[in-house]
């Protein structure tokens, strides 16, 4: 991995920590939630009473959106980055006299 994709990779992954945390957080919480009370429905039945399992189904839920919602965003951004800095590589074309010279200059 060249030093820009490297980069590049690490700061698209600061990026998709801030946007899960503006954007991403709530969603994946409300969306996990509410695929706890269906899976509580198909289980329990319906109406959803407010048991201890009920509730523990539902909250394990949350935490899963949420996690899917942040990985989501994580290595979306981080790939996005890496794709960018890969291809800024690619279309740098180095300079060998510039090089040659910096290593003779260093002897």
């Amino acid at each position: 991995m060249e030093k820009l994709a490297k980069k590049l990779t690490y700061i698209g992954a600061g990026v998709g920590l801030v946007l899960f945390a503006l954007l991403g957080l709530l969603p994946g919480s409300f969306l996990g939630g509410a695929m706890g009370l269906k899976v509580v429905g198909v289980i329990f039945g319906h109406p959803v009473t407010s048991g201890i399992l009920q509730r523990m189904i539902v909250a394990a839920s949350m935490l899963i959106g949420v996690m899917v919602a942040g990985i989501i965003f994580v290595v979306g951004c981080s790939v996005a980055g890496w794709l960018v800095g890969t291809a800024l590589d690619a279309l740098r074309v180095p300079n060998k006299l510039a090089d040659e010279k910096a290593k003779t200059d260093t002897k």
